[in-house]
């Protein structure tokens, strides 16, 4: 990358949070401190209006901002790939706030770009379960979630339990999103449980922003937040080892169980999975035979070993 290009690109960055470290721009352009410095003063000179906060970084003063963005081929299509995941990985209000935003991108591309992408966007489609909204599940709540989580709004909703089959409602003060298992799900720290807990966001009912606002340092950081769930707050965590030959084909049916990572074992693929509940879980490797073995926990072994003996049992009946 030329200097000229660098420097568009500094500027741009600079714009995209409220405070740039100095560093930050080092890494992403892979140059040194030195020349992050000469590079903010060139820009300066050029008379754009930096600040510059002792032991924090670069910020652009208020009321500046560069003409309309312009983007290259390789961005257009990047765009057009992230609205399709977009589309099929999320809810109704992310889609339409994402619809809204393309066309204003949109609105900046030259013809022949605008040729482009349409014919690219023909020619890709990021295939998932159908998920139908309906009365009972509306599935539209990522966009509200998202507002709450900047303004540390207290949440309101009523939650669907698989378990009982029946709803609750339940006050939250929201700390994350995360995406695993083919869902979105909220982090939040629930008042009725007094514990953090993990929603399935699909599974949320008249969800609503009350006025209160909660003190996020009060409770654990995001990071910290998502390990303790993930070390099996409400869910447990399984570990199998799956033959190559069958972990190749398993496909969404993995993502439906709660699928989290993999790695290369040998002959094997060992698998993590977070699921709620150990005895479906059990259920569904009996379908793989005997190309998958559990490695943890003892309880999931067990299971399997009950739920053979009553299927023996029922066919040699």
């Amino acid at each position: 990358m030329n200097r000229i290009d660098r420097l568009t690109a500094i500027l741009i960055q600079l714009q995209s949070k409220k405070v740039v470290t100095a560093q930050e721009v080092a890494d992403r352009f892979e140059i040194s401190l030195r020349t992050v410095y000469r590079d903010v003063r060139a820009l300066e000179e050029a008379g754009v209006p930096i600040g510059a906060e002792a032991g924090k970084g670069y910020f652009i003063l208020d009321g500046y901002h560069l003409p309309p963005v312009m983007f290259s081929q390789e961005e257009g299509n990047a765009l057009v790939l992230g609205a399709k995941l977009i589309e099929g990985q999320t809810d109704a209000s992310i889609k339409k706030n994402f619809g809204e935003a393309m066309y204003k991108i949109k609105s900046v591309l030259k013809i022949q770009e605008k040729d482009e992408l349409e014919k690219l966007e023909s020619q890709i489609k990021v295939a998932h379960i159908s998920q139908p909204e309906s009365d009972d599940f509306p599935n539209n709540f990522l966009a509200t979630i998202q507002t709450a989580l900047i303004s540390s709004a207290v949440l309101r909703f009523k939650y669907f339990s698989n378990y009982t089959g029946e709803f609750n409602m339940r006050d939250v003060e929201p700390i994350g999103l995360v995406f695993y298992g083919n869902h979105w799900h909220l982090l939040a720290y629930c008042r009725m449980r007094q514990a953090p807990r993990d929603f399935r966001v699909d599974r949320l009912v008249k969800l609503e922003t009350l006025d209160e606002r909660f003190d996020p340092k009060v409770r654990k950081a995001f990071p910290e937040f998502l390990k303790d769930l993930m070390q099996g707050t409400d869910l447990e965590e399984v570990q199998i080892e799956v033959r190559n030959d069958v972990a190749r084909l398993l496909g969404e049916s993995m993502y439906q169980q709660g699928f989290v990572s993999q790695q290369e074992a040998g002959d094997y693929v060992r698998m993590k999975f977070l699921t709620p509940t150990l005895g479906y879980f059990s259920r569904w490797l009996l379908s793989l035979g005997d190309a998958v073995k559990v490695v943890a926990p003892q309880a999931l072994k067990d299971l399997m070993i009950e739920n053979i003996k009553e299927l023996s049992k029922h066919y040699t009946d």
